[in-house]
């Protein structure tokens, strides 16, 4: 059985800069998670 991090696919956001949802010109937590099934639909399944 594979380690869960052999098989692992990683997706790196700097939250500072990713999504922008209240328009203060800096990415926040509510823009991050509006992306996550995007990044799922990615292969993606874990965050750095």
């Amino acid at each position: 059985m594979a380690n869960w991090l052999d098989t692992s696919v990683f997706y790196e956001i700097y939250p500072q800069s990713f999504n922008d949802t209240n328009a203060d010109g800096i990415g926040d937590i509510p823009g991050i998670i509006t992306k996550l099934d995007y990044i799922k639909r990615l292969g993606c399944n874990a965050l750095w």
